[in-house]
């Protein structure tokens, strides 16, 4: 066992994810302390050698790192409020969901409670934490990042994304609208092919192979928006504007939702005017929040 792995961990919260944060914390041979508002999640982690703590401030002064795991922002004000002097010396974790915001308020609740604060964001499902699959965005205070990102490494594919304790969210939140707005949109498409009598299940399948082809596109999209320097990605917008027309004519006559296929339109047409019909899709984002 390292010498990081004899060490001591508190967490606090311990529904599905926090539990399997518990638990790969315990197998893994940390000291490794648990606290829930319900007391009886802790049976189970009990039993396989955590030390349970009867309260959230009892918890924290256990461990020099402790790491939250709960429902959401709200829970994690009324945690660190019981926590109060209790946290002065320690290192917080914030695990939960939350804004990039909220885990600048929090940063502001550690440094005037004596603690230094890392937020941090679980992508993936309870049964994977401790795999490199579950990505694990981290931001906020670089030494408690160093003294403790052996610890975190634990849990996944771990990333610190620099001091702004905001990072990670912004991380994270990008990521998962985007699986959003892509799923959504998913969803119209397979509405769309349903109502011409077309076999989605197929569609879907012939679908999957095309978005193979996506990565080298979304990275070619980013790098124009960092530079603001945009090639005909697609084509030139003259000639994709052509295109947008049918493609909104074919989802109105179907029945089917068309305002992002408008609000593309919109956008190119703008562009267009301005006279930037030879640049690309990517060049769209000088617009966005314009307008």
């Amino acid at each position: 066992m390292t010498e990081d792995a004899a060490g001591r961990v508190t967490v606090l919260g311990l529904g599905a994810m926090g539990s399997a944060i518990a638990r790969t914390f315990v197998d893994r041979g940390y000291r490794t302390t648990v606290w829930n508002r319900t007391a009886s999640r802790s049976a189970p982690l009990a039993g396989a050698g955590a030390a349970v703590a009867p309260t959230a401030a009892e918890a924290v002064a256990a461990s020099p790192l402790v790491v939250l795991c709960l429902l959401d922002g709200a829970a994690v004000d009324a945690v660190l409020a019981s926590v109060g002097a209790a946290a002065e010396g320690k290192v917080l974790v914030n695990l939960t969901s939350g804004s990039p915001a909220q885990a600048r308020t929090n940063e502001r609740w550690a440094h005037e409670h004596g603690a230094e604060y890392l937020d941090g964001k679980l992508m993936g499902d309870p049964p994977d934490i401790g795999k490199e699959s579950v990505l694990v965005p981290i931001s906020g205070s670089g030494a408690a990042w160093a003294a403790h990102e052996a610890a975190l490494r634990e849990l996944g594919g771990v990333a610190y994304h620099g001091p702004d304790a905001g990072a990670a969210a912004v991380e994270f939140n990008g990521q998962v609208a985007m699986g959003y707005e892509m799923l959504i949109g998913f969803l119209h498409v397979l509405r769309l092919v349903q109502a011409e009598g077309g076999d989605v299940a197929a569609f879907g399948a012939r679908l999957a192979g095309s978005v193979a082809a996506y990565p080298p596109l979304l990275t070619a999209v980013a790098e124009a928006a960092a530079s603001g320097e945009y090639p005909p990605d697609l084509g030139p917008l003259r000639v994709q504007a052509a295109l947008m027309d049918d493609l909104i004519g074919h989802r109105e006559s179907a029945g089917v939702e068309a305002v992002r296929m408008r609000e593309v339109k919109d956008l190119m047409d703008r562009r267009i005017a301005g006279g930037h019909g030879e640049q690309g899709f990517s060049s769209l984002f000088e617009l966005l929040g314009k307008g």
